[in-house]
């Protein structure tokens, strides 16, 4: 059986891991959003609209959207981390 201490310190530990599920969710539906304003944008500077593609493919523009999304936030962080540790490319 646990006791009082224990049951409170797994009660936190789920609530710590629902917050950050939460904040997850909020960060995947905000980076989805931009994605696909970036992708209609895409689209329009092709000549083309939205309703020219098939569902399949806008999906496809969108993901790549996504990911480049991701992989500029992991870029802008390593950087935001270096410089808070001091550390430059450019001395």
């Amino acid at each position: 059986m646990v006791n009082g201490v224990e049951q409170r310190e797994l009660k936190r530990k789920r609530g710590i891991r629902a917050g950050l599920a939460k904040l997850k969710d909020r960060v995947d539906i905000r980076v989805r959003e931009k994605a696909i304003e970036r992708a209609k944008t895409r689209i329009y500077l092709h000549g083309r609209k939205p309703e020219d593609y098939d569902q399949d493919v806008l999906e496809v523009i969108v993901k790549e959207e996504e990911d480049k999304i991701k992989s500029e936030f992991k870029d802008k962080s390593i950087l935001l981390l270096l410089a808070a540790l001091g550390l430059s490319f450019w001395t």
